[in-house]
């Protein structure tokens, strides 16, 4: 029987709170992410996170990018908690998350509790280097080429 992917995080789980360490009121840092699954014929891995409901959940009016990863291999099982630039897995580029700059960003509401979607996509085909691409060019990149698809949603709300 094929497994399907899932992906799942050591520090939140599924729809539960983002601990703080991990958002711009602590150390801003990612998250520890592991997946497994990934179907055959997997070439490459896609990671996007992304906040649906800002500014605010009550009147949502954008998508906020967080944080975009592209040619993971498929050898990489996660992420490491922190991880930057220098310690991704070989061959890995960065897109540009919704600061202008490549890396995490982390949950950083200005109202509300936020959903924050860690979406895993498995490729059959490795992506061209697109020079830190921003999220809707990467999604054009991916198109007929997902395999699997994963997420894992943790929400946050900063206490004031």
């Amino acid at each position: 029987m094929a497994m399907s992917l899932t992906m799942s995080s050591g520090v939140f789980s599924a729809g539960g709170s983002i601990p703080e360490d991990y958002t711009c009121d602590g150390r801003n840092i990612s998250s520890s992410l592991s997946w497994t699954g990934l179907p055959a014929g997997t070439q490459t891995l896609v990671l996007i996170v992304d906040d649906p409901d800002a500014p605010d959940p009550a009147a949502p009016t954008r998508t906020w990018v967080h944080w975009v990863l592209y040619n993971i291999p498929p050898t990489a099982d996660g992420l490491a908690e922190g991880v930057t630039a220098n310690n991704l897995p070989a061959g890995t580029l960065q897109g540009v998350n919704d600061w202008q700059r490549t890396g995490y960003g982390g949950p950083c509401p200005p109202v509300g509790n936020h959903r924050y979607f860690h979406k895993l996509y498995a490729l059959d085909s490795v992506l061209p280097d697109m020079h830190e691409p921003a999220k809707a060019e990467l999604e054009n990149a991916m198109h007929g080429h997902i395999l699997g698809y994963a997420e894992l949603i943790g929400r946050y709300q900063r206490q004031r």
